[in-house]
C-alpha cells in the first residue's frame, strides 16, 4: 500500500501540503479532487518519485509497476500501434534480446526468452494494443499511420493507450477524459472499472469520477482529507461538515470575543490580573477554526440577448460537407429561442460538421438554409483559444469588445471568471489551458449571443468552473447546441438530444443512459468488438485455470480478513474525526466538563493504538498474500 506520513511539500514560496497523512490500499480506486493549484498533480509526482517531500515520509511498494500518461508526444515516424506497444518496456527489452539471440543462434537463450515473452502475454500484445486503440477511436487504417500525422488531442489518446497497455499495479491518471468524445469516454470508463490494480484519478468530470472511484481524497487547506464513497457522497458529507464547521467557527469567535474583552478590561487590574492571564493563555491555546466558505471563485451569468427573433435558423433538406463530399444529408432543423439541444454521435459521424455549418464556417451544399437577420452567434471551440493575443491581458481583450465601458465595470465582469487584481492586467501567454478557456468563455458571454454553439466547452475547466457554466446555461434565454463528453453538463443543460449517425441528424428519443446502450448495440451490430487471441496451448490453459482457482481459494481468507480490518480502520478513523471535533469545542475545557474531557482523551488514545495495531496486522496479511501469489506465479511460469 501507499503511505504518506506527516508530509510537508513546498513548491517555491507556496506550501502545498503540511503535516498531513494518507494511506491508499492495494486494489482501491481513489479520486483526487481539489481546487486548481492545491497540489493534486504534485501528489502524483511525489508517488512517481519525481518530487521529494520537504518533511515526512512517502512509501510506495518497491515492486510495483506504475503506469501513467506521458504529457508530451514527439513527432515520430513510428506507427501508432507500435508506439503504443513501446509503452511495455519489458516486452520491448525481451523482444530485442530475442532478436540478438537469434542472430547469435543461441538456442538456449531463444527458448528461455520465448518463455519469458509468453509469461508476460507478449504474444497477444498486438491484439491488446489494437483493441485499446479501437476503443479510443482509432480505425484499423489509422493504427498504421505514423504518430506525427496525428493532432495534439489524438496524440494524447496514444499516450493514454500506452499507459493502459502497461501491466501495472498502480495506474495514475491526470485528466484522462480531456480530448475524448462521449462514446470514447464511455469505453474508457468501462476499461478502468475492470482494472484490477490500484488507481489514483484526477478528473474534473464528476459523472466519470462517480462511476469509477469508491474513495475521495480532497486536497484542501494543505491537508489530504479522506472521504469514503464517490464524488456525490463526498459533496454531501463535506456540505454537512462545512455547516457544522460554520457553527463551530461562529461559536469560537463569540468565545474569543468574550475572552478578549475580559482580558482587555482587566489584565492591568491587580484584583483581576490572574483571571485575565488565565484567559489570555486560553486564547493562545485555542486552535483556530476556519469559517466555511464556498469553493467556487467564479460567478458566471449570461447577459440577456439584445433580441430573440423566432426562428433563429431554418434548415430543410440541407446537405453539408467538404468539397464535393457530403457528410450530412437531408438535415431538417429549426432553432428557436429556448431550444436546448445536446448533439450525440460516434466520433467522425459529423457533429463538428453540423456545428461548423451553424457557425458559418461551412456553407450548405444544397437545401434551404436561412438565418434571421437578428442572429447573434456565440461559438466556443478549443481551437478558438489559439486566436487569443498572447501578449495582451484579459482586460485588453475585453476592452476591444467594449471600448466605451468603464474599466471598473470590465474588471468586475472579469472577476466573475477568476481574473482578479493583477491577473486581469497580466499577459495571457503564461496562462494555463483552463485559464485561457475561461477567458474565451468570458468574451463570448459579453457579446450577448442568442445562439450558443458549444463544442467541448469543459475541456481544461475545473469542477468549480464547470458548475458555474452549468448553472449559467440553465438560465440562458436563447437557443443552444452542445457537443460535450461531460454528462453532468448535458443532463442539466439539455432538454432534447439529436443523434448524428450515418449522414443523418435525427431526434434521439431517450436520455444519456439510452445513448450508452445504443452505442453498445451499434458496436455489436457492426462487429467491432475485438477478440484477443490467446496462444496458450489447451493443456497449459487447463493448468493455469486450476492454479488460478487454487490461488483464489488460498487468498480468500486473507482477503476477507483484510476487508474486515479495513472496515474497522474506517470506523476508527470516523470516530477519531468525531473526537477531534469534540476537542475543538472550547466548552469541553471548562472545569465542569473535566470528566468528559478525560474520557474523550482516553478514547482517542485507545483508538489510535487500535488503529496502529490493525494497520500492522493488515501489512502482515499483505505479506502473506504476496508470498502466496509469488509461489503460484512460479508454478505458472
Amino acid at each position: 500500500m501507499i503511505t504518506i506520513t506527516q508530509a510537508q511539500l513546498i513548491r517555491g514560496s507556496k506550501t502545498l501540503l503540511d503535516e498531513t497523512s494518507l494511506t491508499i490500499y492495494p486494489g482501491h480506486k481513489v479520486g483526487l479532487v481539489g481546487a486548481n493549484g492545491t497540489g493534486k498533480s504534485s501528489l502524483l509526482a511525489l508517488i512517481l518519485g519525481h518530487l521529494s517531500l520537504d518533511k515526512g515520509e512517502i512509501n510506495v511498494p518497491s515492486g510495483w509497476q506504475i503506469a501513467t500518461v506521458a504529457q508530451e508526444t514527439p513527432a515520430l515516424d513510428v506507427s501508432a500501434i507500435e508506439y503504443v506497444i513501446d509503452g511495455d518496456r519489458e516486452y520491448r527489452q525481451l523482444e530485442q534480446a530475442l532478436h540478438q539471440a537469434q542472430l547469435d543462434d543461441d538456442g538456449n537463450a531463444i527458448a528461455l526468452l520465448h518463455g519469458k515473452i509468453d509469461a508476460i502475454g507478449g504474444y497477444a500484445i498486438h491484439s491488446r494494443a489494437a483493441s485499446l486503440l479501437a476503443g479510443l477511436g482509432f480505425s484499423e487504417a489509422e493504427q498504421k499511420n505514423p504518430v506525427k500525422s496525428f493532432s495534439g488531442g489524438w496524440r494524447m489518446r496514444l499516450n493514454l493507450a500506452q499507459a493502459l497497455l502497461c501491466r501495472s499495479e498502480l495506474l495514475l491518471l491526470d485528466e484522462p477524459t480531456n480530448h475524448l468524445d462521449l462514446d470514447t469516454m464511455y469505453w474508457l470508463e468501462g476499461w478502468i472499472k475492470s482494472y484490477q490494480g490500484t488507481l489514483v484519478l484526477i478528473s474534473h468530470d464528476r459523472d466519470f469520477i462517480d462511476a469509477i472511484v469508491d474513495e475521495i481524497v480532497h486536497v484542501e487547506q494543505q491537508k489530504l482529507n479522506y472521504y469514503k464513497g464517490n464524488y456525490s457522497a463526498f459533496e454531501r458529507i463535506r456540505a454537512e461538515r462545512m455547516a457544522q464547521q460554520q457553527v463551530a467557527y461562529e461559536r469560537q469567535q463569540k468565545e474569543r470575543s468574550h475572552m478578549q474583552s475580559f482580558v482587555d478590561r482587566f489584565r492591568y487590574k491587580a484584583s483581576k490580573a490572574k483571571q485575565a492571564q488565565s484567559r489570555l493563555k486560553a486564547l493562545e491555546r485555542m486552535t483556530d477554526l476556519l469559517p466555511s466558505k464556498a469553493d467556487s471563485p467564479f460567478y458566471m451569468e449570461f447577459r440577456a440577448p439584445e433580441a430573440l427573433p423566432n426562428p433563429l435558423v431554418t434548415m430543410e433538406k440541407v446537405s453539408v460537407g467538404y468539397g464535393d463530399k457530403a457528410i450530412l444529408n437531408h438535415v431538417h432543423l429549426n432553432l428557436v429561442p429556448g431550444a436546448r439541444i445536446g448533439l450525440l454521435g460516434r466520433n467522425g459521424a459529423g457533429k463538428s460538421t453540423l456545428i461548423k455549418l451553424l457557425s458559418e464556417q461551412l456553407k450548405p451544399m444544397s437545401g434551404l438554409y436561412e438565418t434571421n437577420p437578428g442572429l447573434n452567434i456565440g461559438y466556443f471551440a478549443q481551437h478558438q483559444i489559439e486566436f487569443l493575443r498572447l501578449d495582451d491581458s484579459p482586460l485588453q481583450h475585453l476592452t476591444r469588445l467594449a471600448p466605451t465601458h468603464r474599466e471598473q465595470e470590465l474588471r468586475d465582469f472579469l472577476g466573475g471568471y477568476g481574473f482578479h487584481g493583477d491577473m486581469a492586467l497580466s499577459p495571457v501567454r503564461p496562462f494555463s489551458g483552463g485559464e485561457k478557456a475561461r477567458l474565451v468563455l468570458a468574451l463570448l458571454v459579453w457579446q450577448r449571443p442568442n445562439l450558443l454553439l458549444l463544442d467541448e466547452p469543459t475541456n481544461h475547466l475545473d469542477l468549480e468552473m464547470r458548475h458555474s457554466l452549468t448553472m449559467a446555461l440553465q438560465s440562458f434565454e436563447g437557443a443552444m447546441i452542445i457537443v460535450s463528453h461531460d454528462r453532468h453538463l448535458l443532463r442539466l443543460s439539455c432538454s432534447d438530444y439529436y443523434l448524428v449517425d450515418q449522414g443523418e441528424v435525427r431526434s434521439f428519443d431517450g436520455d444519456l443512459d439510452d445513448y450508452h446502450q445504443w452505442l453498445l448495440d451499434a458496436a455489436k451490430s457492426d462487429n467491432k468488438s475485438e477478440v484477443i487471441l490467446d496462444a496458450t496451448p489447451a493443456q497449459d490453459k487447463k493448468l493455469q485455470k486450476r492454479l488460478e482457482a487454487e490461488l483464489r481459494q488460498k487468498l480468500s481468507p486473507h482477503k476477507k480478513a483484510q476487508a474486515k480490518l479495513e472496515k474497522a480502520q474506517q470506523q476508527h478513523n470516523e470516530r477519531l474525526s468525531e473526537l477531534e471535533n469534540l476537542l475543538a469545542d472550547t466548552s469541553l475545557y471548562d472545569a465542569d466538563n473535566k470528566a468528559q474531557l478525560t474520557e474523550v482523551l482516553s478514547e482517542r488514545t485507545q483508538l489510535t493504538q487500535a488503529l496502529e495495531e490493525s494497520e500492522m496486522e493488515w501489512l502482515e496479511l499483505q505479506e502473506e498474500i504476496e508470498a502466496i501469489e509469488k509461489q503460484v506465479n512460479a508454478e505458472l511460469s
